[in-house]
Parts: C-alpha cells; sequence; structure tokens
C-alpha cells in the first residue's frame, strides 16, 4: 500500500508500532553522501507480511512531509540493511544493522551487488548523468528491489551486537556528518566498519580520506571552515606498542617508547630502535630478542596463546568488546597473519571505546571532530573553544595520559606544526 495521506498514515501507523519492522530508505540520488541527499521514498515491510511505500520525494505520488517521519520512532525493532546511512537521514531507537549481524558472522558485508531490476539498470544506464534519478524509476519496481533485498535480509535478523551496533556505528555517523572543508565546498567521507580486520576504510567521490598522501600536497586543500578556524590534529605516539603493552602487562616507563627499547638493541639511534620494534612485532621476533627483550618476550608468549586458542576454540575474541573472528571465515592463516589481525581490531576497539567518551563531550564546542584515521584525530578547531578545549580533549584521548600523543596545528592539513610542548 502507497501511503498519501493522513487518514492513510494513520491507519499504518498503529499497524507499524505494534510489530517489528524492514525498513529500506530509498534515496533520491544514487551517486550523491547520504547527508547531501534526500528520501526518495521508504519502503517498510512489517515481519507479519504487510508492506507499506511511504513517498516523500516521487514524481508519481502524493508525497508526504517529511516530519512524518518522526512519528516511526517507536519501541519496535527496524531492522535494516545500512543503520549509519539511515542515521543521515533520520535517528530513531532500536535500529538494528542487518548488515553488521552478517558481519559479525562471516567477517565480510553481505553482498548485495546483483539486486536490481531491469528498470534501475536501464535508468542508471542511460540517465547517469540525471540528479535524483530514484525520483522517477517507477515506485513498483522499487519495491521489486525492495522485496529482493528483503528476501536477503530475512535471514539475518537478529541482534546481540549492541556495542557495535550502535556505539560505533553512531560513533562513525557524527564522525561523517562533521564533514570536510575542501577548498571552498564540503566534502564527507563514508566510513567502512566491514574489512577483514575490522579495521575501518574510508572513501567516498573519490577520495581516500584514510591515506591522503603527506608529502606530494593531496592534503592541502583541507581547511578550516571557520574564519577564525584551524586543523589540529592529535597523532598516538607508537600506539600498537603501547596497546600489546597493556595487554600483554608490560609497563612502558614515561617517555619515549622508542628510546626505551633501544636499550635492549644496543648501539642504535631512535630511528633504528623503532624500525626494529615494529619489524618484530609485525613479523617474526628472534629468539635472542626473546630472551634479552622482556617486551618482546611478554609478546612472544601472548602469541602463541592465542594461536593455540585460535585452533582449540576455532575463533579469537577481541579483547575489548569480545568480537569473535571465527577460523572458519579466515584463510592462509599462521600465528603471526593472526596476531597483526588482533592488533588492527585492538586499534579499532580502543579508538571506539575512546571515542564514545569523546562524542558526548564535543556536543557543547564549535569545533569537530571531522576525520579519524587509524592512529590520529584531526580536528577543525574554532578559535572560540580556547586552548582549554583542546587540553581537555588531549585527555580524553590519551585515555589519562595511558597513550600519549603527539599534537600539530595548520591552516591546512598539509602545513601542519608541531605544538606536543603547548599542550
Amino acid at each position: 500500500m502507497i501511503i498519501e495521506t493522513k487518514l492513510e498514515f494513520d491507519s499504518f501507523i498503529k499497524k507499524y508500532q505494534n510489530s517489528d519492522c524492514i525498513l529500506i530508505p530509498v534515496l533520491s540520488d544514487v551517486n550523491k553522501h547520504p547527508i547531501e541527499n534526500s528520501l526518495c521514498l521508504l519502503y517498510v515491510k512489517l515481519l507479519g507480511g504487510d508492506e507499506y511505500i511511504l513517498p516523500f520525494n516521487h514524481s508519481e505520488a502524493i508525497n508526504l512531509d517529511i516530519s512524518y517521519l518522526d512519528k516511526l520512532n517507536s519501541d519496535n525493532k527496524k531492522y535494516t540493511f545500512n543503520k549509519k546511512e539511515l542515521n543521515h537521514i533520520i535517528r530513531w531507537k532500536n535500529v538494528i544493522d542487518i548488515n553488521l549481524v552478517y558481519y559479525m558472522n562471516n567477517n565480510e558485508p553481505l553482498d548485495i551487488d546483483d539486486i536490481t531490476t531491469n528498470s534501475h539498470d536501464y535508468f542508471n544506464r542511460k540517465y547517469y548523468k540525471m540528479k535524483d534519478i530514484n525520483t522517477v524509476i517507477p515506485i513498483l519496481k522499487h519495491v521489486e528491489y525492495c522485496r529482493k533485498l528483503c528476501e536477503k535480509l530475512d535471514q539475518w535478523l537478529d541482534c546481540g551486537y549492541e556495542i557495535y551496533n550502535d556505539n560505533i556505528i553512531d560513533n562513525l555517523t557524527y564522525l561523517e556528518s562533521s564533514g570536510l572543508r575542501y577548498d571552498d565546498e564540503m566534502v564527507y567521507s563514508e566510513y567502512n566498519l566491514y574489512t577483514s580486520t575490522g579495521r575501518p576504510s574510508n572513501r567516498f567521490g573519490g577520495i581516500n580520506f584514510a591515506a591522503l598522501n603527506k608529502t606530494d600536497g593531496s592534503r592541502k586543500p583541507f581547511k578550516s571552515r571557520f574564519s577564525n578556524g584551524m586543523l589540529v590534529e592529535f597523532d598516538y605516539d607508537a600506539y600498537h606498542l603501547r596497546l600489546i603493552g597493556e595487554v600483554v602487562d608490560y609497563k612502558f616507563p614515561e617517555g619515549s617508547v622508542h628510546e626505551h627499547m633501544a636499550k635492549f638493541y644496543g648501539d642504535v639511534t631512535y630511528d633504528e630502535s623503532k624500525n626494529r620494534s615494529f619489524q618484530y612485532l609485525y613479523g617474526h621476533i628472534p629468539i635472542d630478542v626473546v630472551q634479552i627483550n622482556p617486551f618482546f618476550g611478554k609478546v612472544h608468549d601472548y602469541i602463541n596463546e592465542i594461536w593455540n586458542g585460535y585452533k582449540k576454540e576455532d575463533f579469537i575474541t577481541s579483547n575489548i568488546y569480545n568480537k569473535k573472528i571465527f577460523r572458519k571465515n579466515l584463510s592462509d592463516m599462521n600465528r603471526n597473519k593472526l596476531f597483526n589481525y588482533l592488533i588492527q581490531l585492538m586499534e579499532t576497539e580502543n579508538n571506539m571505546k575512546m571515542l564514545s567518551n569523546l562524542i558526548p563531550f564535543l556536543e557543547s564546542y564549535k569545533s569537530k571532530l571531522i576525520l579519524y584515521s587509524y592512529d590520529s584525530f584531526l580536528f577543525d578547531f574554532n578559535l572560540d573553544d580556547g586552548v582549554d578545549f583542546l587540553k581537555k580533549i588531549k585527555k580524553i584521548i590519551e585515555s589519562n595520559g595511558l597513550f600519549p600523543t603527539k599534537t600539530s596545528k595548520g591552516t591546512n592539513y598539509h602545513e601542519m606544526e608541531d605544538i606536543t610542548e603547548k599542550l
């Protein structure tokens, strides 16, 4: 049923509030970021079987006012393929990301690339330059598409991953919605959580935000959106070494990790010490290093522990959010590769845990967190917030000194100067 009047909507909402459902938003433009997009229509399938179309921007229908969406924020469970995309349109409680459920069980995203209709293929091929193409594709063809998608989603109507579903997806929603100023326009990132290790990739609109080159000038167009603003970056120091140190109960002394590790390597420079530590951490640890270096002695034992547990239980569990990575979903695995998987997952979960504290703090300030790249966080800093604001977020990011950072500032993302000592 297509809902086009208040009377029809009132009848629909009574059934909707008393039934869990699958929601499939159809955005107007297939090429625009959800933040810059509009909702063409919303497909609603009650788990009892009834189907509804709520049109908001379609040429064939009498469109509802977008305010009607607020009435759908009820206590029923709402299953959707991409919660983060839906978040950019409307924020509802009790929304469960089915792609996440599938990913947590299979360590890969649910593949829906094969779902289409002849009409969608025709319009997207012939009118690929047309804006808001979904507003002219016939509604019944959208229904056909949504039904095909529902067939895949029906198999994974589950929950139980609340921390990922709520905290992590909401954190990434915040980051995307902040946007970045690129020359004289705003651009938006898109974080993909569903990678083999759980470490989010981040690209949209031809920009790989997770791998912006530091030397070729590609970072220079990124500037502050504020007339009295600048970019400020916090970059973790020896992050993976410190993360593993927490897990294996090795307490690094205050100061430089790499200077501390150099004591075990003999007469080596800072850079040589850094290179050796990362070489051993991500590769093979020689037996002589295990014997003379107490940190890598503990790491060696830990690698053996997780490898033996993995072979025995057929999965490993993350240290922070207890995410399981199943043996059946991993290929060509060995103990060092498994350890590297776990390091990246540990990094991601620790970052997300920190962001769950940081983002609520940011709500009362003008400054915005605009980019997260593995071991660094980039802010668009409004000077009205003051230096004390930077000191407070530094404390949150560092978990009260547990994971020290280096801080830099600049008028653009390419020309940044170190201000660590000033904070």
